[in-house]
């Protein structure tokens, strides 16, 4: 008997970074009748809540880095982890990998680096244009090829081929495995009573460790199927 659901955002309830359409909020709303919902991003709690248009609902952001409710109908961080890299050596690593493979042309910073102390590697640079993102490498096939020498590279971080053309760094303790069996622990529940619905499982995806540790799991291919994929559930 599952007792919580847990959600990934881009790709699985919405269009990537879009708001949150009518058809999956009812599917959440009741969804909530019957189980503890919550959601589980990769960025941000406030941007995850935001997106969704404030809609009211526990939120584990940047992977167990961060933590948010809804308290007196005002939406709160309660956790914020931050973690200190080696801003140097991410520099040195990221000039030699665009050398390499020759992404020596890009727009902005090569890399970013956010409060949290969580990194991404655009290799188009953070400026970019959006639609150069969205058609750099919808299939990951060219951040493919690099991600085994990236993980050589970082062996004390989770590595993400994260949004449309870039890679995400966190410490290994801070993926969405973990980051639920924290909350899970923490709120009375147990592995057996968890199911995550998510759309990116494969090795360097956002939601791989859930696989890769046993979790229970739903794959969505396409948001717009979320109601049909777990209609066992309603």
């Amino acid at each position: 008997m599952k007792k919580l659901i847990c959600f990934d955002l881009d790709g699985t309830l919405t269009q990537h970074r879009s708001p949150l359409e009518e058809q999956n909020k009812k599917v959440l709303n009741d969804l909530s009748k019957k189980y503890k919902v919550i959601m589980v991003g990769a960025g941000g709690c406030e941007r995850i809540y935001k997106q969704m248009e404030n809609y009211p609902i526990d939120i584990i952001g940047n992977y167990g880095m961060q933590e948010s409710k809804i308290i007196d109908g005002k939406f709160t961080i309660v956790k914020q982890q931050i973690s200190f890299p080696d801003k140097e050596y991410f520099l040195e690593k990221a000039d030699y990998l665009r050398k390499k493979y020759g992404y020596t042309e890009f727009k902005g910073d090569s890399v970013e680096f956010h409060a949290t102390g969580m990194i991404t590697f655009p290799l188009l640079g953070t400026k970019a244009d959006i639609q150069d993102k969205l058609t750099f490498d919808p299939t990951r096939e060219k951040r493919r090829v690099l991600y085994p020498e990236i993980l050589e590279l970082f062996p004390n971080h989770a590595v993400y081929i994260g949004g449309s053309s870039s890679f995400d760094f966190s410490e290994k303790q801070y993926n969405k495995y973990d980051a639920i069996m924290t909350y899970a622990k923490e709120n009375g529940y147990t592995l057996d009573e968890i199911l995550y619905v998510g759309d990116d499982f494969a090795d360097g995806g956002g939601d791989s460790h859930v696989r890769i540790f046993g979790m229970d799991y739903v794959e969505i291919l396409d948001y717009k199927t979320l109601e049909e994929k777990l209609k066992f559930l309603l």
